[in-house]
C-alpha cells in the first residue's frame, strides 16, 4: 500500500519516485549468523588442538629418557621432559623449529645474563659517573643544593647569599644561570629544598625567618619573628634565633618544618605566616634545652627527627610533640654539629652525618647501636650530608679537606657491608652537599670553591644534564649584523650635532681664536650714562627713580607755598586756568572772609559751618 501510494504521489507530482529507498536491517538475523559463525570457528579450533596434543603425546611416549643433568645442560626446556602437564604449561612458550642440539649454549643470551647478574651483584656499575658539567655558582662555598622532583631545574645557594636557578632544558653549553638573587639580603643560605609538587620553594638562611618562594623566586610568604623575651619559646609565634635547617612534609604540600638556634623544632603552614602549627622541644639528658642541628621528616611523614648538639638524635611522633618515640643519647660526640639526618626509601634505616667526622646508620627499630659506622671522614662545614642510593644499596656522603690539603672526595659505601666500594675525586676544595635524583639517576655535588658538578652516564641517567650538553652555545648578535633601519633624529646629523669635547686646553685656544667670544667686555659706566648706557648707580629704572627723589631739594612740607611757587611764571604764560576765564570773567574775584568776624545770619542752615 505504502509504495502504491508512493508511485501514485510521484506520478501526480510529474517525476519518477522519491529516490533510493532507506535499507532495512534485521538484527536478530544478523545475530543468529554471528553466533553461528563464533560456534563453527571454535568448533575447529578446538578440534586441530586436540589433534596437536595427541601427536605431541604419541612423540614424547616414542621419545628415549634423557638424564636431568644432560637436559639442564641442553637448550631443551624442563616442560619437554615432564610430560603432558609439563607440555601444557610451557604451550605458550613453544618452540620453532627442531629442538637444540644437547649441550648447546647461546653466547648471546649468555653475556646478557652475565651483565645483568654483574650489575646486580655489582652496586659500583650503576653508579652513573661517566661524565659531568660543572656550574660555576660563584666563588664561595655552595652551601645549599635543591632539585625539583621532575628533574627539570636545579637551585643552588651559597655563603655569598646568592642563589641561583639553572633550567636544565633551557641551558646551552655555556652552563649559565637564568636567574640570580638575594632572597635573605646578607644571610647565608643553609638549606633550599623543593616541594614535593615543585611549585615552591622553601629557602632556610642565617636569619631567624625562613621564606618560601615559587619557582621563578618571587616571594609567596615570610615566616614570622618571635619574641625574643620570652623565656618559654613554645608561647611565642616563631624564632627567635639563627635558622640551622629545614624541609617540606612528603605527602602535605603545604607544611614544612624548621630548626633554629633557639632551641626548637617547628612546623609551618604556607597558608597560615603569622603563627606555627606545632613546637618540638629537645632536652638533654638533664632536660636542659638543647639546641637542634638538623631535621627532616620520615618518608610516610609520620616522624620528625632532629640531631642535636649535644650528639643525641630524637624522633617525634608527628602528632605528638611533648615526648619523644625514639631516642639516642650518645648518637655522635657531644659539643659536636650533626649536620645531616637522613631516612631511607625503605623508611626504617636512618642514617646520620656527625661532626665527630663519623657517619652511621641506625635501624629505629631498634634504636641503641647503630648499624654501621664509618670514621675518619672529616668534616668542616655545618651542612656536610649524605643521601642514600635510590635503590636503598648505597650511601654516599662528602669529605672536607683544607687549602692545599688534597682534592676533595665523593665516597660511596655499601648498605650490606658499610665498605668503602667507590670513591670520586670531585675538585681541590671540600665537598659539602650531595644530592642522588631518583628520577634523573644524577648525582649533583656542591663544594666549597663555588661549583656546582653534575655526574650523570649517557645510558643509565634521564634527561637533566643530557639535555643542555649536547646544545651548541648561543653566539651573540653583534650590531653590525642588525638589518633593521636606523631612526635619525634631527639633532642627530652631522650639521646638527655638536662636537664632542675632548680636551679642555684645545677648546680654550680655539675660543681664543674666536672674535666673539674674545671679545673683551667694556668696563661700567661713570656718571649718568651715555649711549644708551644706563650708568653706574641706575642699572634699573626703580633705582634712577629712588636716585632722583633722594638728590630733590625742593621742601613739600608747606602746600600753600609749593603751589604759590608756579603763580608767577602761572600769570606771566598762562597756558590751562586763564584763557579759559579770559572772555567770560576777564576779572578774576576770589572771596575773601576775615577770620576776625562772625559768619553772617542770612545764610542758610545747611551752609552753616558746624563747629
Amino acid at each position: 500500500m505504502d509504495d502504491q501510494e508512493d508511485s501514485d504521489m510521484a506520478a501526480m507530482m510529474g517525476f519518477s519516485g522519491f529516490g533510493k529507498k532507506a535499507r532495512t536491517f534485521d538484527l536478530e538475523a544478523m545475530f543468529e549468523q554471528t553466533r553461528r559463525t563464533a560456534v563453527e570457528r571454535s568448533k575447529k579450533t578446538f578440534e586441530a588442538r586436540e589433534s596437536e596434543e595427541e601427536k605431541a603425546k604419541e612423540e614424547l611416549k616414542i621419545k628415549p629418557a634423557v638424564p636431568e643433568d644432560v637436559a639442564s645442560g641442553s637448550g631443551l626446556k624442563k616442560s619437554e621432559l615432564s610430560g603432558s602437564r609439563g607440555f601444557e604449561e610451557s604451550s605458550d612458550d613453544e618452540l620453532i623449529g627442531p629442538p637444540l642440539p644437547l649441550g648447546y649454549k647461546d653466547s648471546d643470551d649468555e653475556d646478557a645474563q652475565e651483565d645483568d647478574e654483574g650489575d646486580d651483584d655489582n652496586p659500583v656499575k650503576r653508579i652513573p659517573d661517566s661524565h659531568e658539567i660543572t656550574l660555576q655558582h660563584g666563588t664561595k662555598t655552595v652551601s645549599a643544593l635543591g632539585l625539583d622532583p621532575s628533574g627539570a631545574r636545579l637551585v643552588t645557594g651559597g655563603l655569598d647569599y646568592d642563589v641561583r636557578f639553572w633550567d636544565f632544558a633551557g641551558m646551552d653549553g655555556s652552563l649559565q644561570a637564568f636567574r640570580s638573587l638575594q632572597p635573605c639580603e646578607c644571610h647565608q643560605i643553609k638549606s633550599l629544598q623543593y616541594s614535593n609538587t615543585g611549585d615552591v620553594i622553601l629557602v632556610v638562611s642565617g636569619n631567624s625567618q625562613a621564606k618560601v618562594l615559587d619557582r621563578d623566586g618571587f616571594p609567596v610568604m615570610e615566616c614570622v619573628k618571635g619574641d625574643q623575651y620570652i623565656v618559654d619559646m613554645a608561647n611565642t609565634k616563631g624564632h627567635t634565633a639563627m635558622l640551622n635547617g629545614g624541609c617540606w612534609h612528603p605527602k602535605i604540600k603545604e607544611e614544612f618544618m624548621t630548626c633554629s638556634n633557639d632551641g626548637t623544632v617547628r612546623t609551618w603552614d604556607v597558608n597560615n605566616e603569622k603563627k606555627h602549627k606545632t613546637v618540638f622541644k629537645p632536652r638533654s639528658m638533664q632536660g636542659k634545652r638543647v639546641i637542634p642541628t638538623c631535621c627532616t621528616y620520615s618518608r610516610d611523614g609520620k616522624l620528625i627527627a632532629a640531631g642535636c648538639q649535644d650528639g643525641s638524635i630524637q624522633i617525634w611522633d608527628r602528632n605528638m610533640n611533648v615526648h619523644t618515640k625514639f631516642q639516642c643519647r650518645q648518637a655522635h660526640a657531644p659539643n659536636t654539629d650533626t649536620s645531616c639526618v637522613t631516612f631511607s626509601y625503605g623508611a626504617t634505616v636512618l642514617a646520620t652525618r656527625g661532626g665527630d667526622d663519623s657517619l652511621k646508620t641506625w635501624d629505629i627499630r631498634n634504636f641503641k647501636k647503630p648499624l654501621n659506622v664509618a670514621s675518619g671522614l672529616s668534616s668542616y662545614f655545618s651542612m656536610t650530608d649524605c643521601c642514600f642510593s635510590p635503590d636503598d644499596k648505597l650511601i654516599i656522603t662528602g669529605t672536607s679537606v683544607k687549602r692545599g690539603g688534597g682534592n676533595g672526595k665523593l665516597l660511596f659505601f655499601d648498605m650490606a657491608t658499610f665498605q668503602k666500594i667507590y670513591e670520586i675525586d670531585v675538585t681541590d676544595a671540600s665537598v659539602v652537599r650531595c644530592l642522588w635524583h631518583p628520577k634523573l639517576n644524577q648525582i649533583m655535588v656542591g663544594t666549597a670553591n663555588g661549583l656546582a658538578k653534575v655526574y650523570y652516564d649517557p645510558i643509565k641517567s634521564q634527561r637533566g644534564a643530557k639535555l643542555c650538553v649536547v646544545k651548541t652555545q648561543r653566539k651573540e648578535r653583534h650590531a653590525e649584523t642588525l638589518t633593521q633601519d636606523y631612526i635619525i633624529t634631527p639633532h642627530a646629523l652631522p650639521m646638527f650635532r655638536e662636537p664632542r669635547q675632548r680636551s679642555t686646553r684645545k677648546q680654550l685656544e680655539k675660543d681664543r681664536l674666536d672674535p666673539l667670544k674674545s671679545h673683551k667686555p667694556e668696563p661700567p659706566v661713570a656718571g649718568p650714562g651715555r649711549g644708551g648706557r644706563v650708568g653706574t648707580h641706575g642699572g634699573t629704572l626703580s633705582s634712577f627713580i629712588v636716585k632722583n627723589i633722594a638728590l630733590d631739594k625742593t621742601d613739600d612740607s608747606n602746600p600753600r607755598e609749593a603751589i604759590l611757587r608756579h603763580a608767577k611764571d602761572a600769570e606771566q604764560n598762562p597756558y590751562w586756568v586763564a584763557p579759559a576765564y579770559s572772555k567770560t570773567q576777564p576779572n578774576t574775584v576770589f572771596a575773601e572772609v576775615d577770620s576776625d568776624e562772625d559768619e553772617p545770619d542770612n545764610e542758610p542752615e545747611w551752609k552753616k559751618r558746624k563747629i
